[in-house]
């Protein structure tokens, strides 16, 4: 994937916003919470997203994938792609699109109802 095919995949998700910071990279926001980072790789396009908790544990240490800079470091559920070994463009996707959900499923319900989204699904709480 390259940086221009991922800013369009990005930008085709509700209610998302880009911009240029930290050194160059490109980042998108839902509401004013990131939940993609395409940058911070040196040797190729690399491309970061939020994962659950269980996900994060699964995958990151597959090949191709580590925990994201700085922000998994801070205990954050962060990876980065940084090559194509385990995790192919459209598996990408999926998790760019999964990252998006749970960055807006974390916003208030009145963020949520200015950005056009949907209430997040309900869980169960033992009811």
């Amino acid at each position: 994937m390259t940086y221009q095919e991922f800013d369009s995949f990005c930008a085709s998700l509700p209610a998302t916003t880009y911009v240029e910071q930290w050194g160059g990279a490109h980042v998108w926001k839902v509401g004013a919470k990131v939940f993609a980072i395409g940058g911070w790789e040196k040797d190729g396009p690399a491309f970061t997203f939020k994962a659950t908790p269980l996900g994060f544990e699964m995958m990151k240490s597959a090949p191709g994938l580590r925990p994201a800079p700085y922000l998994a470091s801070r205990g954050l559920s962060w990876l980065q792609r940084v090559d194509e070994s385990s995790l192919s463009d459209q598996d990408l996707r999926a998790y760019l699109r999964k990252s998006h959900e749970l960055v807006a499923a974390s916003l208030t319900r009145q963020a949520r109802q200015a950005l056009g989204l949907a209430p997040p699904p309900a869980t169960s709480r033992g009811r």
